[in-house]
């Protein structure tokens, strides 16, 4: 068996349902159902035998331990984290409780109960640490992208939270000798992502007939992928992985912010026109930057090419396509997750232009 945190969120759901199809071993999920956990993302999977929940938060360590004991599993793969940058920015306390105090009890109830296994099982036990580049700061336009070896330079509080995650998983190997591995990932998209995000704000924005709030000038590069080639990767680094090793994985996409959003108009053009017949692209609306908004993220995702083997699948444009089409598909999952209160955070973050 195997646990996995944070798994009723985006990465997470989606990595249960990719492990789901590809595997037979059993796995746990372990969330505590915060504003992004949502257990209707793992609806078609409540009846599989191999599944299990329990509502738990990280922080928690004496429950951790419990569970731990009680279903022997042979690897944590730790995804549960505050992931949202706006949001770490108007109430950082959170982030700082779930992804650094969080990240730390669950290492501390890990060795615990890897310290008691027998030897080969103890040799067996892996911690994955799930992570993202923006640990490693801004890219200038001309840099090369970010590698393993990138020193840390974050810049907002939610990539600091992560910086100082990695830092403890890292520290908890060369002092405990815990057997963990890292993963650093830019920027992921695709289905049971939360509507706060770019890809699936504007989709849920542009459907709805609101304006489409693009922060500054929209010049901002990020590197996506595709969220299934991500689950693909992280079950690889699982497989065969180095302890001790971080990889960087990311989509060999890099595009403006802008372009996303008119790539995702055009799309939706064709595959739910627009009642008047014109185009979404008409509901793109400028907004203020947010603070520190970092210009340039890019992937050097050749170390994990190397060593195991792993490259992307998914173009951004057949990936883009998939990820329309499942919202398209699934109105329902997202009526339900745009709650009151996520309405409420959206009008505070863009203002008029939400």
């Amino acid at each position: 068996m195997i646990f996995i945190t944070g798994g009723a969120g985006f990465i997470g759901a989606n990595f249960v349902h990719h492990w789901l199809r590809t595997r037979d071993e059993p796995l746990l999920v372990l969330d505590a159902l915060t504003y992004a956990g949502n257990l209707e993302s793992l609806a078609d999977v409540q009846d599989d035998a191999r599944y299990a929940f329990a509502r738990v938060d990280i922080c928690d360590r004496p429950a951790v331990a419990a569970l731990l004991q009680a279903h022997r599993p042979r690897a944590v793969l730790h995804f549960a984290a505050e992931s949202h940058v706006d949001r770490s920015i108007h109430g950082p306390g959170d982030f700082i409780r779930t992804n650094v105090t969080g990240t730390f009890e669950l290492l501390e109830a890990s060795r615990a109960y890897w310290s008691a296994l027998g030897e080969a099982e103890r040799a067996a036990f892996r911690f994955l640490h799930v992570s993202t580049d923006e640990v490693y700061g801004s890219l200038a336009p001309t840099d090369p992208a970010f590698t393993e070896t990138t020193p840390y330079a974050p810049n907002s509080p939610y990539a600091a939270s992560k910086a100082a995650s990695d830092h403890l998983v890292r520290a908890w190997h060369h002092t405990y000798g815990l057997p963990v591995l890292t993963t650093n990932c830019s920027n992921n998209y695709g289905p049971y992502q939360f509507p706060e995000k770019l890809i699936p704000l504007m989709i849920h924005n542009a459907l709805a007939g609101r304006p489409l709030p693009v922060y500054g000038d929209g010049q901002n590069v990020r590197d996506w992928l595709y969220v299934e080639d991500h689950c693909r990767a992280i079950a690889r680094v699982l497989d065969a992985g180095r302890t001790g090793e971080t990889y960087n994985v990311g989509g060999h996409n890099e595009v403006r912010n802008l372009d996303v959003v008119h790539t995702l108009c055009s799309l939706l053009d064709e595959l739910r026109p627009r009642d008047d017949g014109g185009s979404y692209a008409a509901q793109i609306a400028f907004v203020a930057d947010r603070p520190g908004h970092d210009r340039r993220y890019a992937i050097d995702a050749g170390k994990i090419g190397r060593e195991l083997g792993w490259t992307p699948q998914e173009t951004f444009a057949s990936g883009l396509r998939r990820t329309v089409q499942w919202y398209l598909e699934h109105a329902g999952w997202v009526d339900h997750v745009t709650s009151g209160a996520y309405r409420e955070w959206i009008g505070r973050q863009y203002g008029a232009a939400a």
